[in-house]
């Protein structure tokens, strides 16, 4: 049996990866009217007279709402909804694995951007989150945008803010290995997509000022209609200059500090890394196939690497962020994933690794301590924030 022909027949063996399982036991007819009927009648008047205690009296109070519509998967592109429900059910089970969290796979067609903002908000009331998943640029701007407005409930988007949580933990540390300061290093984004963008705006909220952004048609800048909105508002932000218009990754990643792949494979070469600054830090992160090969980059002089690969080194990866995010999120009542919340878990991601060398800068995503330090870091900043 192929590993293919072994992972359809796990798969289809349990309809799924995932299911439900019962709180309570129904034994008896006490039980079914504690449980079900008549019991459910003095739930349901107390919170048709207080709705806010939803949350504690029914399972909207711990429930996520993941949801994609399929149209950005990782690797694979537009797949459509359906094919990207297998993606969220696996997220669902590592909610509930790593972290004990309840999460609900829920797909949702490729309609205007506005018409989705308007399912989420319908169907809200059953939630105590959203996470957003694999929805294509720029339309997952305005999702997000929209819902945060319009919830009172914590709205995340993990291509943007758990990508953006992790590198940054990931650069943190390697710059420790490399003798930097973050803040005053020179880096370059390759792919400003969602994960991209997100990256690139928390980097710079982290204090980050040196920031090149690089796409399909070279270096963003905030007079390229060619770019989207967002895109553009942020070079402009950054104050990146108009003559570097149409300028490729090849003419700009001389004297970089660190390359942020986000793109596709083979994007960069072992002579460009050459012409970075000494003991450069590449992130190559495309999947399934890196920006540049591990082993050509370290031939090329790259001191700290990091791939979205478990095949090597420093896997950045969302799922050290998304656990324990919620976890936190769900304890400590936050409503908002601001950029003072990510910067404070990217900082407890990189000091969960004891002992930070080139070849590891992120902790593993079979840490144990990963969940309870990201959980504790939300908590200390809602904490803060009530202050």
């Amino acid at each position: 049996m192929t590993e293919s022909e072994d992972i359809l027949r796990l798969h289809a063996a349990h309809t799924g990866v995932l299911d439900i399982k019962s709180d309570l036991s129904v034994t008896s007819k006490a039980d079914l009217g504690k449980a079900y009927t008549p019991g459910v009648a003095i739930i349901s008047k107390k919170i048709a007279a207080e709705p806010e205690l939803k949350n504690k009296y029914t399972m909207s109070g711990k429930l996520v709402a993941l949801v994609t519509d399929g149209s950005a998967v990782l690797g694979l592109g537009n797949i459509g909804p359906a094919g990207g429900l297998p993606v969220i059910e696996g997220k669902a089970l590592l909610y509930k694995d790593l972290a004990g969290i309840n999460a609900i796979p829920i797909a949702v067609n490729q309609v205007p951007a506005d018409e989705v903002v308007a399912t989420i908000k319908n169907i809200s009331l059953s939630f105590a989150g959203i996470h957003l998943e694999d929805i294509a640029a720029p339309r997952c701007f305005e999702i997000e945008e929209k819902l945060n407005q319009e919830l009172d409930i914590p709205v995340y988007h993990d291509d943007q803010e758990g990508t953006a949580i992790v590198v940054l933990a990931g650069l943190i540390n390697a710059c420790k290995v490399t003798g930097r300061d973050l803040k005053y290093a020179h880096v370059v984004i390759n792919g400003v997509g969602a994960s991209g963008l997100a990256t690139a705006k928390l980097l710079f909220h982290a204090g980050v000022k040196n920031l090149t952004l690089v796409d399909v048609y070279g270096v963003v800048t905030a007079e390229d209609s060619r770019y989207n909105k967002y895109q553009r508002d942020f070079a402009r932000q950054l104050g990146t200059a108009p003559s570097l218009k149409n300028k490729k990754l090849a003419d700009v990643i001389k004297n970089q500090d660190a390359f942020v792949g986000l793109s596709d494979k083979n994007v960069l070469s072992a002579s460009e890394v050459e012409t970075m600054n000494a003991d450069p830090i590449v992130f190559a992160l495309a999947n399934p196939d890196p920006e540049i090969n591990p082993k050509v980059a370290i031939g090329a002089g790259t001191k700290v690497m990091a791939t979205g690969s478990s095949q090597y080194p420093n896997q950045v990866n969302n799922i050290l962020a998304f656990p324990g995010l919620f976890k936190g999120l769900l304890g400590s009542g936050l409503k908002k994933v601001d950029f003072g919340l990510q910067v404070a878990i990217a900082s407890a991601l990189a000091d969960t690794v004891e002992s930070v060398t080139a070849t590891e800068i992120v902790p593993s995503v079979f840490n144990e301590n990963v969940v309870k330090k990201v959980n504790q870091a939300v908590i200390d900043y809602a904490k803060h924030q009530k202050k």
